[in-house]
């Protein structure tokens, strides 16, 4: 089914984050979609999260979700999705994604610049990066055997606090690259190898 190309126009990947948090999740507050986000999407998908209080409202503009507000009280809003707006995300799931992967990573911009300072700089960089992605690496871990059960087994009935789906492995494969990255980073600079670690750069680096 095409999308009127009206609605296509106006609706953002921000758009179909809610739609799909909503229909997956049930109805919500702005305040319970950005702890959903905070729990799975957030780990792939950078966004500025004041929007998620922005866009339901918006969203029901278009007759994509509907919005109920709390006469007293905390007067929270609550969000669902209509119909129209499962037609939207159904529209948007046909279509598969042909944008390239982008990776903004603010350490590797200094690693490739690294060599404008001493080696200690360098060194410093990756122990820094190698005990942040260790940290990563142990929380997906942990979600991951939290969500298989501890016998393996599926069916333990998940929480906002933790991953759901088959994104979470695409996670626990980056930061164990990552660990393993910056830790032969640390080690070719301690051992005075500096241009291995250069070389180790300019291998995750496309050419022009």
């Amino acid at each position: 089914m095409e999308r009127p190309r009206s609605l296509t126009a106006a609706l953002t990947p921000t758009s179909y984050l809610v739609l799909g948090l909503l229909a997956r999740e049930g109805p919500s507050t702005p305040y319970e979609l950005k702890r959903h986000v905070a729990a799975t999407i957030g780990h792939f998908w950078s966004f500025p999260h004041a929007l998620l209080y922005k866009e339901p409202a918006r969203l029901a503009g278009l007759g994509l979700v509907t919005e109920e507000r709390e006469l007293d009280g905390r007067r929270r809003r609550l969000f669902t999705i209509t119909m129209a707006g499962r037609e939207a995300l159904r529209a948007w799931l046909s279509h598969p994604a042909r944008h390239p992967t982008e990776l903004r990573d603010l350490a590797l911009l200094q690693l490739f610049f690294a060599d404008l300072e001493s080696t200690a700089a360098t060194l410093a960089i990756a122990e820094e990066q190698l005990a942040l992605h260790q940290r990563q690496l142990a929380g997906y871990e942990a979600d991951q055997r939290f969500e298989s059960g501890p016998d393996g087994r599926t069916g333990i009935s998940r929480t906002v606090q933790h991953w759901r789906g088959v994104t979470l492995r695409i996670g626990l494969l980056y930061e164990r690259a990552a660990v393993e990255f910056w830790g032969e980073v640390a080690a070719g600079v301690s051992s005075g190898d500096d241009v291995m670690s250069r070389g180790m750069l300019a291998e995750i680096t496309p050419p022009a």
